[in-house]
């Protein structure tokens, strides 16, 4: 197995992918790959017809996939202000490659695990790996990754939402010689590959958990027997000043995946938005559908917390796993440039821990990463997939 990434951000579209194609092909050593994976910004000015064409003319037997991203991500460099375009390939022997193609209509689940599988193309019983690369406007990702976890619970799933248009129409996704406006493409890898994951959420969580004794859909009624603003409330007044200064407009909640568990750290929770506070009732709006019984904690994000959550993470990986041979990274809009003040983060931390491993990917309109054992669609975050041989018994 062998990984290159490469990225330009040449003014004409043409010349970027050129570029990026000769540097793959260079790292490569003449080797054919056998995927491709592409991201253009929509500053490239490339229609999504043209990209599939170019990334065939360039590799006309590799499977070849991508989309549109407000920032790429590739060869040691994160683009998001200007044209730019990132590639990353590889050479996957031993490693089966199935194109997936999903309609809008048809991210709902289409009843049975077999019928799932029969409309993915994807042999039943098998634990393939997937990538998954959706628009944003009319298909239901979270809808599609459940339906999907159902039918293959042991595979990993790693992707994320095209995104740079505003609207319906903008964003590409590219599947061969295709080009699509709407829905999700995909592939999944089987055989002798592994997919690791790291979903760093970027937050950290304040005050005590809490479990959730009355709750009505994604709606907080109690936790603890009380009214969530009354927990919140008491939580600022214990407070530093920064971090009062954070609830007010950085604050989340995490919820706890595993409940067997009697501590919980990073990687615990699924963090997801607070929606709306009512101040009458003191109820919570979440962004997620609870549960009673479960287990909650609030939570704050900024660049600091995002950054050593993210050292922590990989830190973690690198002592527990060997080491990858090309890796994927998804990240929100809202990392990047926007969270650090800096370009180029992100990829700094992982070159740090990890290596000098090939790296590729863009900036997401949603993020697609498990969270104990469970994938979902995020946001703020960067899902990392990292492949590797599998590892063999001796």
């Amino acid at each position: 197995m062998r990984w290159a990434s490469a990225i330009s951000t040449a003014s004409h579209p043409d010349r970027a992918i050129s570029d990026c194609a000769a540097a793959v092909e260079a790292a490569l050593e003449g080797r054919s790959p056998d995927l491709v994976l592409a991201f253009v910004s929509p500053r490239a000015d490339a229609p999504h017809e043209r990209v599939a064409r170019l990334l065939g003319k360039s590799f006309p037997t590799a499977f070849r996939i991508g989309c549109s991203g407000g920032g790429v991500i590739g060869g040691g460099r994160e683009v998001e202000q200007g044209p730019g375009v990132s590639m990353i390939a590889a050479v996957l022997p031993g490693v089966t490659l199935e194109p997936l193609r999903v309609e809008g209509d048809e991210a709902g689940a289409p009843g049975t695990p077999e019928a799932m599988a029969a409309r993915l193309g994807v042999r039943p019983g098998s634990e393939p790996h997937f990538l998954l690369l959706a628009e944003p406007f009319g298909f239901d990702a979270e809808s599609f990754i459940r339906a999907l976890d159902s039918t293959f619970p042991g595979s990993a799933k790693i992707g994320g939402i095209a995104s740079g248009g505003e609207e319906p129409g903008q964003n590409g996704l590219w599947l061969g010689d295709a080009a699509y406006g709407s829905g999700l493409v995909g592939v999944a890898l089987d055989g002798d590959v592994e997919l690791d994951t790291i979903v760093a959420q970027g937050c950290r969580p304040v005050g005590e958990p809490h479990f959730i004794t009355r709750c009505r859909q994604n709606v907080l009624i109690e936790i603890d027997g009380r009214p969530p603003l009354e927990a919140l409330r008491e939580l600022y007044r214990n407070l530093d000043a920064r971090d009062r200064e954070l609830l007010r407009h950085s604050l989340f909640i995490g919820i706890v995946m595993d409940e067997h568990r009697q501590e919980y750290g990073r990687g615990d929770f699924l963090i997801r938005n607070i929606l709306g506070i009512d101040g009458e009732s003191g109820a919570v709006g979440v962004g997620a559908l609870l549960r009673e019984g479960s287990v909650v904690q609030f939570h704050l994000r900024d660049a600091h917390t995002s950054a050593e959550d993210l050292e922590e993470l990989l830190g973690r990986h690198v002592r527990a796993r060997p080491g990858p041979n090309g890796s994927l990274l998804f990240s929100c809009r809202g990392r990047g440039e926007y969270l650090y003040g800096r370009p180029g983060h992100d990829s700094d931390v992982f070159r740090q821990h990890v290596g000098d491993v090939p790296l590729g990917g863009f900036f997401c309109n949603g993020e697609i990463g498990p969270v104990q054992g469970r994938t979902f669609l995020h946001g703020y975050t960067s899902s990392f997939g990292l492949f590797r041989p599998r590892v063999r018994a001796s």
